[in-house]
C-alpha cells in the first residue's frame, strides 16, 4: 500500500469546521489503497475540542505522530479552548502576528514538524507528501520536505494564501514577502488542490501553468448522518445554527430579522425556537435579551461532532453567514456542506458568491443579503407557511452526490496517485 505523509498543523483531537476535511480525508484514504501518517502538534489552546473526531480516525487506522511547537497559541495551559475575541481584538492580533511572523504565527511548528517528518521519511518509503493550510507553514514545511527527499507534494488549499480576506499585510514588503513563500512552495509542488472555483482561479493567475490545479470540495460524511436526530419540543419549527462566529459572520443581523418576524407573526412565537451550538460573541446574551428573544433563543455551547450532527438533523431549518467585506464571495465553508449532508433547508445570509452558488445549485436553499434584516424576516415568514403547510423543499440528489466525504477521499486518492508516478 502507498504511503502519504500528511502535515496538518489542526488536527483531531481539535474540533470546528476547519480540522473535518482533513480528518474525513485521512478516515477514507485507506479504502482507496493509501496508508496516511499524519504530522501534527500536540493539540494546544483552542476554541474547540473533539475526541470523538479523535476516535473516529484512530479507529480507521490513520497513523498520528504529535510533535511539540513554538507558538503563540501556546500560551496557556494545553487543552483549554479559548473563547472567541472580539472584532476589534482580533484586529489587533492580526496585526502583530502579521507583522512579526511570516507566513503565520505557526511558524514555531516549523522545525518539530521537519524533523519528525525528516525520521518518518528515514525509516519508511513514502510516495507522496500532502500538506493542507492554513496555517501556511504546513505548505513550507511540505516544500522544504519535497525538494530534500525529492517527493511529489500536494498542496491543499482551504483558504487562498495571498489572497486571503483575512490576511493582514502592514506593509508592501510582508506582501512581497508572502509572494515569494508561497512561489517557493508552488515551485516544488506536483499539484495544487482547492476547495472551490473562484480560489483556483486565483491560484492559476499567481502560478506556473504547469503545475496542475484541481478543485476538490468541501463535503459531508454519510455515516454522521446514520444515527437518529436530537430530541425536540413537538410542535416547533426548529432554526438551527452550527458553529462560531467570528470576522463578518455575526448573529445580529439574523436576530433582528428573527425578531421582526415575530413582531408581524406573534402567533409564531409560541411555535418557533432558534438553537445556536458553538460558540457565540460575548454580546449574544445582552443582544438576545435587547431583542426580547429570551423564550424563543437556545445556546448549547459547543458540542461534539456527533451530537452536533445530530442537532443539524433535528432541525426544520439550518441558517449559515459569512457576513460581507472584502473576498468574502470566494468563502465556502466546510459548515455549509457539512448542513448539505442533513439535506434540510438552508437559510444562506451570504454574498453572491461561492457560497451563494453552492446553495443555489443544493436545490433547497434560500439566499438573502447578510445584512438585509427585512428580506431575512420575509424568508422566515415563507419557512413559517412552509413548515405549518408541511411543504419544506427536497435537495438535489445529485448535488448531495458530489460532496460525500468517501468520493472526495477517492478523488484525492487519484491525484495522490497521479503525483506519485
Amino acid at each position: 500500500m502507498p504511503r502519504v505523509l500528511v502535515l496538518a498543523y489542526y488536527f483531531p483531537p481539535l474540533g470546528g469546521s476547519g480540522v473535518q476535511r482533513v480528518a474525513k480525508l485521512v478516515k477514507y484514504l485507506p479504502r482507496r489503497g493509501w496508508e496516511p501518517h499524519v504530522v501534527c502538534p500536540h493539540p494546544g489552546r483552542y476554541h474547540a475540542h473533539d475526541p470523538a473526531l479523535l476516535d473516529e480516525v484512530e479507529r480507521a487506522g490513520v497513523q498520528i505522530h504529535r510533535t511539540a511547537s513554538l507558538d503563540p497559541t501556546r500560551i496557556g495551559r494545553e487543552g483549554v479552548g479559548a473563547g472567541a475575541l472580539s472584532a476589534r481584538r482580533q484586529r489587533v492580533a492580526g496585526r502583530i502576528t502579521g507583522t512579526f511572523f511570516l507566513p503565520d504565527n505557526k511558524i514555531g511548528w516549523l522545525p518539530f514538524a521537519l524533523a519528525r517528518a525528516r525520521k518518518l521519511l528515514a525509516a519508511h518509503d513514502f510516495d507522496a507528501i500532502l500538506s493542507t493550510a492554513p496555517p501556511y507553514t504546513a505548505h513550507l514545511a511540505a516544500a522544504l520536505l519535497g525538494r530534500q527527499h525529492r517527493l511529489p507534494v500536494v498542496l491543499d488549499y482551504r483558504d487562498d494564501w495571498l489572497g486571503n480576506p483575512r490576511h493582514v499585510y502592514p506593509t508592501g514588503w510582508h506582501r512581497r514577502r508572502h509572494a515569494a513563500l508561497e512561489q517557493f512552495a508552488h515551485r516544488h509542488a506536483a499539484a495544487l488542490v482547492t476547495i472551490n472555483e473562484t480560489i483556483a482561479d486565483a491560484l492559476r493567475a499567481r502560478t506556473d501553468a504547469t503545475v496542475p490545479i484541481h478543485v476538490l470540495p468541501q463535503g459531508f460524511d454519510p455515516a454522521d448522518f446514520e444515527g437518529m436526530p436530537a430530541p425536540r419540543a413537538e410542535g416547533k419549527m426548529r432554526l438551527v445554527y452550527t458553529g462560531l462566529f467570528y470576522d463578518a459572520q455575526r448573529p445580529d443581523a439574523f436576530l433582528r430579522g428573527l425578531a421582526h418576524f415575530l413582531s408581524h407573526e406573534p402567533a409564531a412565537r409560541a411555535h418557533v425556537e432558534a438553537v445556536f451550538a458553538g460558540r457565540v460573541p460575548a454580546y449574544f446574551d445582552t443582544l438576545v435579551e435587547q431583542l426580547g428573544l429570551q423564550d424563543t433563543v437556545r445556546f448549547m455551547g459547543y458540542l461534539p461532532h456527533p451530537e452536533s450532527v445530530a442537532l443539524l438533523r433535528s432541525a426544520d431549518v439550518l441558517w449559515m453567514t459569512v457576513g460581507e467585506g472584502p473576498g468574502a464571495g470566494q468563502i465556502s465553508t466546510s459548515k455549509l456542506f457539512e448542513y448539505v449532508g442533513s439535506r434540510r433547508p438552508i437559510l444562506g445570509l451570504v454574498p453572491e458568491g461561492e457560497a451563494a452558488y453552492a446553495l443555489r445549485r443544493y436545490g433547497c436553499g434560500t439566499v438573502v443579503p447578510p445584512g438585509d434584516e427585512a428580506a431575512i424576516s420575509q424568508a422566515l415568514a415563507a419557512y413559517w407557511a412552509q413548515w405549518r403547510a408541511r411543504t419544506f423543499c427536497q435537495p438535489d440528489r445529485a448535488y448531495l452526490q458530489q460532496h460525500d466525504r468517501i468520493l472526495l477521499a477517492g478523488q484525492m486518492a487519484d491525484l495522490l496517485q497521479a503525483a506519485a508516478r
